[in-house]
């Protein structure tokens, strides 16, 4: 059962804005830390952005002041704002869920959300 949908992927010029959503279906009561990750072919998924249930931030070094990630708790959306993007950048762009909700640690994975950026 997939719980965590992206979208808002595309084809974007280097230099350009998308703006990547991801709705949690999941009925647990909880909230949980919410991520951001990127992955291209032939290489590890790389951390970008979290947003935590506080609100407070953490990016990776090579989006810090370009992406921006948030939060909506009655949605149970996140977002990735994600400005002059580069073209190195296309790659899958997956969300992810971790957290305890009582006994229960979650980390789960949507299915990704595919950005190409053209030079």
């Amino acid at each position: 059962q997939v719980q965590l949908v992206e979208s808002g992927g595309g084809s974007v010029q280097a230099g350009g804005s998308l703006k990547l959503t991801c709705t949690d279906s999941a009925e647990t009561g909880c909230k949980y830390d919410m991520n951001w990750y990127r992955q291209v072919p032939g290489k590890e998924r790389e951390f970008l952005s979290l947003v935590r249930v506080d609100g407070t931030t953490t990016y990776a070094r090579s989006v810090k002041g370009r992406f921006t990630i948030s939060r909506n708790n009655a949605r149970k959306t996140v977002y990735l704002q994600m400005n002059s993007l580069k073209p190195e950048e296309p790659a899958v762009y997956y969300c992810k869920a971790t957290g305890w909700c009582g006994s229960l640690y979650r980390a789960n994975w949507g299915q990704g959300t595919q950005v190409t950026v053209s030079s």
